[in-house]
């Protein structure tokens, strides 16, 4: 237990594991390339998994960059419940990163076979079935991320509410979570009609790079006031909105 958990803070990550909480946020928006990378794709209603498909050329990139964001984001979450103060909803918070984490992983090692909204004959194999185990998995995976970032965003910033903890998590990590929700719950309409499923699912991917960068930046503001406190310059805790 250090000074600041003894104190009834969570207690703070050494500035490297935050440092990777960052880089794990960043990673996770390689989709962003595609302007320069995959400019073929149809980013309106284009899936942002077929960015990563095995038959497109930068497919290593994109998948790359859900691996990096995956292992990272897991380092993180077992730092947070090795050395954070334990309390239900941070531990179910922190755990539920670990297995967004977890699912980035599935993503990058269960790419699609192919980009169904780019070669129609790839449209046909998903229709009669004939797609590989990889290529149907990753709808899985792909929901199972969701569903984990949403989770671990709400449960993290419910903590940090009700506990005085993390002031930028207590903020935003609720709304981040809800408009998450709602984008999720958009792609259904849109694949129902069709229309807007790639400009939807790549708000989605943002709003969870956000929360990472938000998690990210949590951990650092806390680790800082500690470290002035230690300095004799201590600064007055920010309240968390109730």
């Amino acid at each position: 237990m250090n000074s600041d958990e003894a104190k009834g803070g969570p207690g703070t990550l050494p500035a490297h594991v935050i440092a990777l909480a960052v880089v794990a946020g960043i990673s996770y928006g390689t989709f962003l390339l595609e302007n320069w990378l995959s400019p073929e794709l149809d980013v309106v209603n284009g899936y942002v998994s077929e960015l990563s498909a095995i038959d497109q050329p930068y497919h290593l990139v994109y998948s790359g960059g859900d691996l990096v964001t995956g292992v990272l984001t897991i380092i993180v979450a077992a730092q947070a419940l090795g050395r954070l103060a334990r309390r239900p909803l941070a531990t179910a918070g922190w755990a539920f990163l670990g297995l967004f984490g977890l699912c980035a992983i599935g993503d990058a090692l269960f790419p699609l076979d192919c980009a169904p909204s780019l070669e129609t004959w790839c449209a046909l194999r998903e229709r009669s079935e004939s797609v590989s185990f990889s290529h149907e998995f990753h709808s899985v995976t792909s929901g199972a991320v969701i569903f984990c970032g949403v989770v671990s965003l709400f449960t993290l910033s419910m903590a940090a509410r009700r506990y005085g903890w993390w002031p930028a998590l207590a903020r935003w990590g609720w709304p981040l979570a809800l408009a998450e929700s709602v984008f999720a719950l958009s792609t259904l309409l849109a694949m129902l009609l069709g229309r807007w499923l790639g400009i939807i699912q790549r708000v989605q991917i943002g709003i969870l790079c956000l929360g990472l960068l938000t998690i990210a930046w949590a951990l650092y503001a806390d680790r800082r006031e500690v470290r002035r406190a230690e300095r004799g310059v201590p600064l007055p805790r920010e309240k968390s909105p109730l």
